[in-house]
């Protein structure tokens, strides 16, 4: 500061004085420094200099003049500025003086500043001059300035995403404002390089955009079809411009339109035959779309009516169900599975399968007759009539399923089933010895089930006056009964039949109308004909069906079937229709709900099940608060694919070609045909090769095998065995098949025969097969021209489903011969020949042998009686040279393939052995013999003996079924060498 001095004085001695007392004067510090009362300084981050403003300068009045440059005076530090002091706790600034004699200061940061940790910087400061002497008592500070210091932002951040990725669903075919929102940060302390000015999709071409606050959104209507999920790249810039330091990840997956209905159903379930329950529904659940429920129900239903009658159930025959469900004996089958014995229904068309039941079509033109004596219902007692049908639409004909009438003359119906206007009506005529008066003769039933086109079973239980009618199971009451007058006496015989009524053209039409001639010829026609299908129709006399029964034979193989878990099974509410081919459930809980859906499985108990599709279908009711019906859930579909079960081959094998002596057959036991019959039944699997097995195989074995197959017995019923005549037919007068009654009655079978065999039915196992086939027989009481006969057993399961091969068996008569008495003494065997007698010989081979070698054999001792001792030499050179005559001939007919095929009775012949054919000869031609047997039926080598091995070289090359008649040939081959004639 400039000292203003008086300058008007203009002697020196004044202007000495004044400049010694100005210095007297400074040396005494007066004054205290002057600075600002405020100060505001900004100052980078990362630099340490703060601009101040105003300037950081202090003053002090004690300061010397500078304009006395002239003249030498000493300054004083009473006004001087020394220093600048800072009043705070950690203030990271220090003031330092630049100019003591000016007083100009600098306020600098001590180390860098960190503007995102501090901002701004509040503090005080003073001024102090330099005045203070030895005890430092001059020294005068200044007042205390707060000065205010703003730490200004560079931009060293980035801007940096609050998520690692960001997730969002749209619904398909909607534009949304905004779908999600992203969000950047920066770490940055000012305002222009922390805020985010920028968003941008990274990832081209897709369908959305952002805006500069981060809110993603489509810009067209998505479609699921096209794509079910986006995925996005996104990122951001600071104001600054610095890019985010990693981009973030969006999905966005697009959701089909809400609509309630159920998810996670696959349409086709594959069903493995033989292992148990499965699943039908592991995944799936219940959509709602949100509605508040307050109900849910379902109906589940098997759909089973491609097969056969309804769903999969044992196929015997139905005769053999009833047994199997418990129906006591009586029961008749009039719509058998056609064979030898039981050939009425042969014209019926059917399915044409053995898959499911024998299903019989009637088109409305065909109709069978039952032959006389098969049923025989007797009014007066109870019955049961039980039948399947398939039948619709209803007509207004009447159709007749089963009508027995008169078989000549007046055409009465003295019972009747049959179909009218959908209704089911059964006629029951009184018998003429019941009193005249009106009697119930028709009970009417109105049932949607006759005219639904479905199968349905139907059980009639009859006790007079009361007919009780259950259908699938379920009672039905009869809506009317009409009476009518008991029939009049007459001795007319009655016909029964299927599928039409018969009557007479002579006689009177009783309210019947034709619809087709009858094919059979005659006087008698048909009419009523039915439309439709029959399976199973039975009579039973003298005893009703029970529940129990008609359950049984109802019952389906496969189905439905849930298992509760034990959490929901108070929740939710589940009941089943008498076939588990359908089930209800009923809850207000969806989780309990969708838990039971998931426990619901198919189970098919059947060994061989039916193989194809069963279609499934859920329909849905939701009910809402205060609303009947909300939400509308479309019916759910799919199917259960029951795959081929693996199918058994039932081998019959045994003995298929013996011989046995006439006497047995003509004897009060016969002839066993199957003494060894032994039934098996294989399955065959294709199995995975074990990895320990292939590591051992040799190197040149082919990689790429992976399967084996395996063939393993198993177990299981049959039902039916048939054993057939193979050429003619059995004559009744002389021969016969049979088979121990009491026998087939303790395993529950039952037997057939005809004239071209029998046939044993019931369901049993192998086992039981097995020994009742051994018992069978065969008897012939005139043998004499008989050599042969031929039979043919074949074995069935499953109504015919699963066929046995064709076995075959041979019999061969073996003829004895015995010596007569003739007139011509020159036939008359010798008395000195003595007749052996040889036991019988059970021969087992293919080929039949000359059981006996001679009927008898001459000794040497009366050879040598006989002839003279005289011509002794003679005759053993003559027989020499006749056996080697008739050696040479018989090598020449060898040789040029002769046979002997004359047929001619022996009975009456005596044979005799040359006794000079040497043993060697005979052994040696028998060990050739025996070695081209066993080289042509090996299998029979065990049970041919070397004598029974004496076949000739023409049976050999002849043809097998020459082989009889070769074997006869043998036989008759004799030495005539020692005749007398």
């Amino acid at each position: 500061m400039r000292f203003r001095g008086n300058t008007r004085f203009a002697s020196a001695v004044g202007l000495v004085l004044g400049l010694l007392c100005a210095v007297e004067a400074a040396k005494v510090n007066k004054h205290k420094p002057w600075i600002e009362t405020t100060y505001h300084g900004i100052v980078t981050e990362n630099d340490d200099k703060v601009l101040l403003d105003p300037p950081l300068i202090a003053l002090d009045k004690d300061a010397p003049l500078r304009y006395a440059e002239s003249f030498e005076v000493t300054l004083t530090e009473e006004g001087e500025i020394c220093g600048f002091r800072i009043h705070g706790q950690n203030v990271p600034f220090e003031a330092v003086v630049l100019d003591k004699s000016t007083g100009e200061g600098v306020i600098r940061a001590k180390d860098k500043l960190d503007c995102e940790l501090q901002k701004e910087h509040t503090f005080t400061i003073q001024a102090y001059d330099c005045g203070e002497g030895p005890d430092g008592a001059n020294m005068k500070k200044s007042h205390k300035a707060t000065v205010h210091i703003q730490v200004n932002d560079i931009n060293e951040y980035s801007p940096v995403f609050k998520e690692k990725s960001y997730k969002a669903t749209v619904i398909e075919g909607k534009k949304y404002d905004s779908i999600l929102k992203v969000e950047a940060v920066d770490a940055d302390c000012s305002f222009q390089f922390s805020q985010i000015c920028n968003y941008e999709i990274v990832t081209p071409d897709v369908p959305f955009t952002i805006d500069k606050d981060g809110f993603v959104k489509n810009t067209e209507k998505l479609n699921y079809g096209k794509e079910h999920m986006y995925k996005l790249t996104v990122t951001a810039y600071d104001c600054g411009k610095n890019r985010a330091s990693e981009d973030v990840l969006v999905k966005i997956s697009v959701k089909p339109t809400c609509k309630p209905s159920w998810q996670g159903f696959n349409k086709r379930i594959e069903y493995e035959p033989g292992t148990g329950s499965l699943a039908l529904f592991p995944s799936m659940h219940l959509e709602t779309c949100d509605e508040p429920i307050t109900s849910i129900r379902a109906n589940i239903e098997l759909e089973t009516n491609h097969i056969g009658k309804g769903c999969d159930r044992d196929t015997y025959s139905e005769k053999s169900l009833h047994k199997l469900c418990g129906a006591s004996s009586g029961t008749v089958e009039l719509l058998p599975a056609p064979s030898s014995s039981v050939n009425w229904t042969v014209g019926l068309p059917t399915d044409n399968g053995h898959d499911s039941d024998q299903v019989f079509e009637f088109n409305g033109t065909q109709a069978v007759k039952v032959p006389d004596g098969m049923v025989s219902t007797s009014l007066k007692e109870p019955f049961t009539i039980s039948v399947w049908m398939r039948h619709g639409p209803g007509a207004h004909e009447k159709e007749t399923i089963l009508c027995n009438s008169d078989k000549t003359e007046m055409n009465r119906h003295h019972y009747s089933l049959y179909v009218h206007n959908c209704r089911l009506i059964l006629l029951l005529r009184q018998d003429p010895s019941e009193a005249e008066n009106y009697k119930p003769a028709e009970f009417h039933w109105k049932l949607d089930q006759v005219c639904d086109k479905e199968w349905h079973h139907y059980v009639l239980n009859v006790e007079f006056p009361t007919v009780s009618l259950f259908v699938d199971g379920t009672t039905f009451e009869p809506f009317l009964v009409t009476e009518d007058y008991p029939l009049h006496a007459s001795k007319i015989a009655t016909q029964l039949t299927i599928g039409a009524c018969w009557q007479d053209n002579s006689g009177h039409d009783n309210d019947t109308e034709t619809v087709s001639e009858s094919t059979s010829g005659g006087n008698g026609r048909m009419a009523q004909f039915f439309r439709g299908n029959l399976a199973g129709l039975m009579i039973r006399s003298g005893k009703v069906e029970n529940k129990k029964v008609i359950d049984c034979l109802y019952t389906c193989k496969e189905g439905l079937d849930v298992q509760l878990p034990e959490e929901v099974a108070s929740t939710v509410k589940v009941e089943f229709n008498p076939n588990q081919s359908s089930l209800t459930i009923e809850g207000d809980d969806i989780d309990a709900f969708d838990k039971v859906m998931q426990h619901i499985s198919y189970l098919n108990s059947r060994q061989f099940p039916t193989p194809g599709i069963r279609h499934l279908r859920i329909s849905t009711t939701v009910k809402c608060f205060n609303e009947d019906s909300c939400v509308t859930v479309p019916d759910a579909e799919g199917y259960v694919m029951v795959l081929q079960p693996e199918e058994p081959k039932i081998s019959l094998s045994g003995i298929d070609h013996f011989a046995r002596s006439a006497a047995e057959f003509e004897s009060q036991e016969g002839v066993m045909l199957f003494p060894e019959l032994r039934i098996v039944s294989t399955i065959t699997r294709e199995v995975e090769a074990d990895a320990e097995s292939e590591a051992t195989e040799g190197a040149d074995d082919d990689p790429t095998v992976q399967e084996t197959v395996v063939s393993e017995e198993i177990m299981h019923n049959l039902d039916t065995c048939e054993v057939t005549v193979v050429g003619d037919e059995l004559d009744g007068e002389h021969e016969s098949l049979d088979v121990d009654m009491s026998q087939l009655q303790q395993r529950s079978l039952e037997m057939s025969s005809s004239n071209v065999g029998l046939v044993i039915t019931g369901v049993n196992t192998m086992s039981n097969y097995e020994q009742v086939l051994h018992l069978i027989r065969y008897k012939n009481w005139h043998t004499e021209a008989l050599f042969d006969r031929k039979f043919k057993l074949v074995c069935s399961e499953l109504n015919g489903r699963y066929i046995s091969n064709d076995f075959k068996v041979e019999v061969n008569v073996i003829h004895t011969a015995n010596p007569v008495e003739h007139a011509n003494n020159a036939m008359v065997q010798p008395n000195f020949i003595n007749p052996i007698h040889h036991a019988s010989v059970d021969l087992t081979g293919h080929n039949l042998v000359n059981a006996h070698q001679a009927s008898v054999v001459p000794s040497a001792a009366t050879i040598v009686i006989v002839v003279c001792v005289s011509f002794l030499v003679f005759m053993i050179i003559l027989g020499v040279f006749r056996i080697r005559a008739a050696h040479q001939r018989t090598m020449r007919d060898q040789e040029n393939g002769k046979e002997n095929e004359m047929d001619w009775d022996d009975s009456a012949l005596t044979i005799t052995v040359n006794p000079m054919e040497t043993y060697e000869d005979q052994h040696s031609s028998e060990e050739e013999e025996e070695e081209e047997e066993e080289s042509e039926d090996g299998e029979e080598e065990d049970d041919i003996t070397s004598a029974e091995s004496e076949s000739s070289e023409e049976e050999e090359g002849g043809e097998p079924e020459d082989q009889q008649g070769a074997s006869r040939q043998q036989q008759l081959e004799w030495d005539d060498s020692t005749l007398t004639y």
